[in-house]
Formats: C-alpha cells, sequence, structure tokens
C-alpha cells in the first residue's frame, strides 16, 4: 500500500501573506496557477472571481514535490486557542546534534519576518527546540 498524499489547511486572515511566511518558513514556494494560465491574475479574472476574493486562499509548495502541499484559507474569526497540531521546522535530522547557532538564526529570519519567539527549550533530558508563532499567532517550534 501507497502512503496518503495529505495537504496540511490553515485558516487565517491574510492567505497571501501567510502564504509567504510559511513559504519563507519551509523553503516553498508558491503553487503555480492551472494551465493555460500563467499568472493567478490571469486566473482568477478567468475565472470570474472579483478582486476583492483574490487573497480567499493560497497555497504554497515543496519545490522538489516531496513535503506537503500547505493550503491557506480565509476565515472571518480570529485564532482563539492554542493548536491541537503544529508544525515543526526541522533544520536538523539529528535529535541529539542541533547547531543552536543555526536553528537561532532561522528563528532570528522568522521574526524579521513577523513571527513572534515564544521560548527556547535547553534540556539534557529532551533536548534543543524554539517555539515561536506565525504572524497571526500559529504555533510552531525549530527544531
Amino acid at each position: 500500500m501507497t502512503a496518503a498524499k495529505f495537504t496540511v489547511t490553515f485558516d487565517a486572515a491574510d492567505p497571501l501573506a501567510q502564504g509567504e511566511f510559511w513559504a519563507l518558513a519551509l523553503g516553498y514556494r508558491r503553487e503555480d496557477p492551472p494551465p493555460p494560465h500563467a499568472t493567478w491574475e490571469e486566473t482568477l479574472t478567468a475565472w470570474g472571481l472579483p478582486e476583492e476574493r483574490w487573497n480567499d486562499a493560497n497555497a504554497i509548495v515543496d519545490p522538489d514535490g516531496v513535503g506537503p502541499r500547505i493550503f491557506i484559507q480565509k476565515v472571518p474569526e480570529p485564532k482563539t486557542t492554542k493548536n491541537r497540531i503544529h508544525l515543526d521546522v526541522r533544520l536538523s535530522q539529528s535529535h541529539e546534534d542541533k547547531d543552536r547557532a543555526a536553528l537561532m538564526a532561522k528563528a532570528d529570519e522568522l521574526v524579521a519576518a513577523g513571527a513572534s519567539l515564544v521560548k527556547v527549550f535547553d534540556d539534557p533530558h529532551t533536548g534543543y527546540w524554539i517555539v515561536m508563532t506565525d504572524p497571526e499567532g500559529n504555533e510552531f517550534c525549530i527544531v
């Protein structure tokens, strides 16, 4: 049996901005518009979607086609509680040998892009990781 492909879906107030943030965080890029269109503006115009709805949804993809697609949909309500699931942005393949400076540099890059640093954990038993929130308050970790 082949593993199922899946999409991770985020609710957001600003799908385009959230897509830009997560593309930076994950090394992803915006999903290409469907053929025969060259741009999303051309696509949305061809679909007859009013311009005020062009930020209703966004999707980013792994340029290598390995990681899951991230779909970001506009919702009217703000985030109100802690995530029950979150993403770990993994910079290191090893749990034991982490480059703390590289993890902090990534955290600094994402803070400059609108994220917030919540807490740095450095425990000899559980390891080193950084808890953050994205520009809309969704929790994630850099590990």
